[in-house]
């Protein structure tokens, strides 16, 4: 994850804005104080964020999620892929 800090952030923000849209990684904005540092992020790495954080606060989910990854452990999957 780049830096840079909050003037050269506010001379460049276009730039910036491109630059964290066009690599999908977030950028840290320095400030003197470090207590008020931010971090840059596109909105679709927020968006998928945000549903990282729904689907793992979600019981039900993870529960399906952990019963299909040992399934696959161990072997009890089939293809249903039709041809």
């Amino acid at each position: 994850m780049d830096a840079v800090n909050y003037s050269n952030f506010r001379k460049n923000l276009k730039t910036y804005f491109r630059q964290v849209n066009d690599n999908s990684e977030p950028l840290i904005v320095i400030n003197k104080n470090h207590k008020n540092n931010v971090v840059v992020l596109s909105k679709n790495e927020y968006d998928s964020l945000m549903e990282t954080l729904s689907i793992q606060s979600n019981e039900y989910l993870m529960d399906k999620i952990k019963r299909g990854r040992e399934q696959v452990s161990l072997g009890k999957i089939k293809d249903k892929i039709r041809k």
